[in-house]
């Protein structure tokens, strides 16, 4: 039986920086002027509020990311619904400490 309410895996910043040299599909659900302000280099900007319209392929993990964990729990299960691998990261941007790349564009 399918569970909606079932939890969503979880990492931390850190383990998330290990994986970058993969290339994971790594979402920042932040709004634009947020991701602008400073991002994870690769990370694409889809806002919480349009996380329903994400459209993208099936395939591969995603990891959800925003400013503290709270709004990327949220996309993370909406995707899920949707029928993604997520993967929430832990405390989002307030615990990155590794590079950040500014600007519009991942």
């Amino acid at each position: 039986m399918f569970n909606l309410f079932q939890a969503i895996p979880s990492i931390s910043t850190a383990e998330l920086a290990e994986k970058l040299k993969e290339k994971p599909t790594i979402l920042d659900v932040r709004t634009p002027s947020e991701y602008q302000s400073g991002h994870i280099p690769g990370a694409k900007n889809h806002p919480l509020d349009k996380i329903n319209s994400y459209r993208q392929k099936n395939t591969e993990t995603v990891y959800v990311i925003c400013q503290s964990g709270m709004r990327s729990k949220q996309a993370a299960r909406a995707l899920k619904k949707q029928g993604y691998e997520v993967v929430n990261v832990a405390g989002g941007m307030n615990r990155w400490t590794n590079s950040t790349r500014k600007g519009k564009y991942a």
